[in-house]
């Protein structure tokens, strides 16, 4: 059982947060205010960015995170303004993900929280997408969840088969229509990925 952050004399929490559990790498800094308001102090990140068509691996993946993560830190704390001292709690993406980049930033996150005497708090990558628009417009319920793969995973399949830069937003003018699956109030990306990987080897390559 993780213990919860101290709250200040004003009320507020101030968590630094470390995500990387695929091919990007970011370390935010967040206030939350006892007025219920949210204040992002900083969020640089660094992209794996990969030769188009090849993807992104593990181990490579976690090397790049293992080469930029302290300057990242460092960067996030400058650009907050803060010292290690003045952080109440150490978050980290605890999964799901890819293994060896999720446990290159959860070694990061623990040695920082031992080096600074601060809480390590795990996050579920899934869960907390799915709470963010809740906490941004006071919602008492999800919206929706995806049954499958994540949006992300579909994406990444799609640059891969059409040999697309992984570079974040290419953008692109052709368009087509693709399969729309909900159950519910759920979505199923895998159809979608399903599709696009069969009609990407019959259909003849159009200027992107």
């Amino acid at each position: 059982m993780i213990a919860m952050a101290p709250l200040r004399k004003d009320g507020d929490v101030i968590a630094m947060g470390i995500e990387g559990s695929a091919n990007k790498l970011a370390v935010g800094i967040i206030r939350y205010r006892a007025d219920g308001e949210t204040d992002i102090l900083s969020n640089p990140r660094k992209t794996y960015i990969t030769p188009p068509g090849q993807g992104f691996l593990p181990r490579e993946t976690a090397w790049h995170h293992q080469n930029h993560i302290v300057g990242i830190v460092r960067a996030s704390l400058a650009e907050a303004k803060l010292s290690p001292q003045e952080l109440d709690c150490i978050c980290y993406t605890k999964g799901p993900g890819m293994g060896s980049p999720l446990r290159s930033a959860a070694v990061c996150a623990r040695m920082l929280s031992l080096l600074w005497h601060k809480p390590l708090v795990g996050v579920n990558h899934c869960v907390g997408r799915g709470c963010l628009p809740l906490l941004l417009d006071g919602a008492v319920e999800r919206a929706f969840w995806t049954i499958d793969i994540a949006v992300g995973n579909c994406l990444d399949r799609f640059a891969r088969v059409l040999e697309l830069s992984n570079d974040p937003s290419p953008g692109g003018k052709t368009f087509i229509e693709l399969p729309y699956i909900v159950k519910g109030m759920d979505v199923s990306f895998s159809g979608i990925s399903t599709f696009i990987e069969k009609e990407a080897r019959y259909v003849p390559r159009l200027p992107l």
